[in-house]
């Protein structure tokens, strides 16, 4: 055998070991990805690595893998079982203010925090009763189960947002649908007798929302078992409608980065846990 086979052996060998370390290597990294996150927030944060530069589908290794291949109730059960036992934290119904202060703070000025309903970016300090004041929005009315303000469901802030207090006071505990007479205070948001519908920009969030609740709270913790149904005029019963309408309007408007940011907030310093039907979206579908 002469040098020139040895030689071209050898460089085949190299290449083919290189090509093998190379593809285990992008096997590791979601795509996007600038390492693989760590089992859980904390050990991301001790390492260095912010939630922020990773991938949502870095998730899918390590928050989401128990989910994934899943529909219907069999993923409904799942992510309950990730989304309650990674709650590690709980606020109280003071605590919530600051939170929000944080969690819905407006991009363009770290002053203020942008309201839910009206899309008015306010003072962090602008807060209270009075009708001009923002308040702690529950989406989920808290009299739809009757959880009240105790931690828990009442002091979840993936569903408690900042909103205008008249706005509202005009949403009330009504359930969520398409038309009524426009809320003037609030341009875009419909009300009626029995619901509300919000400005197209958050009437995803708002679904998202609404579906992340159903999924959380399920009849344990000593609350209700939140569930949505298909209609209006649900009172004090633990179900919000309609359902139908929700899921047409989490895929007319899908997260967007200020939703992204605020999941990726409660994530990293609040709740440690996640709404999976941002970062799924198309898990609404799978399960409803």
């Amino acid at each position: 055998m002469d040098n020139t086979r040895v030689n071209r052996r050898a460089r085949t060998a190299l290449a083919l070991a290189a090509g093998t370390v190379l593809t285990v290597v992008a096997g590791q990294f979601p795509a996007g990805a600038t390492a693989a996150p760590a089992a859980d927030h904390r050990a991301a944060a001790t390492s260095g690595t912010q939630h922020s530069s990773i991938s949502v589908g870095g998730y899918d290794d390590t928050y989401y893998k128990d989910a994934l291949g899943k529909t219907g109730q069999a993923l409904k059960d799942s992510l309950h079982k990730i989304i309650s036992t990674t709650q590690t934290g709980k606020l109280t119904y003071d605590q919530v203010w600051d939170a929000l202060k944080d969690t819905d703070q407006d991009p363009a000025n770290s002053a203020n925090v942008i309201l839910l309903y009206s899309g008015r970016s306010q003072s962090k300090e602008a807060h209270g009763g009075n009708p001009d004041d923002w308040n702690r929005e529950h989406v989920w009315a808290k009299s739809h189960g009757d959880f009240g303000t105790d931690t828990g469901p009442g002091t979840d802030i993936h569903h408690l947002r900042p909103a205008d207090v008249s706005v509202n006071s005009a949403r009330g505990d009504k359930d969520f649908d398409n038309g009524g007479t426009e809320v003037s205070e609030a341009p875009g948001n419909r009300t009626d007798d029995d619901s509300f519908e919000p400005r197209d920009a958050v009437k995803g969030d708002v679904a998202r929302m609404i579906l992340y609740m159903a999924v959380r709270y399920d009849g344990g913790d000593g609350f209700a078992d939140l569930e949505p149904n298909d209609k209006v005029g649900n009172g004090t019963q633990p179900h919000i409608g309609r359902l139908s309408v929700l899921k047409q309007w989490s895929k007319q408007d899908p997260p967007d980065s200020f939703e992204k940011h605020r999941n990726q907030v409660i994530f990293d310093k609040y709740q440690h846990n996640r709404n999976p039907f941002i970062d799924h979206p198309e898990w609404v579908d799978a399960i409803w």
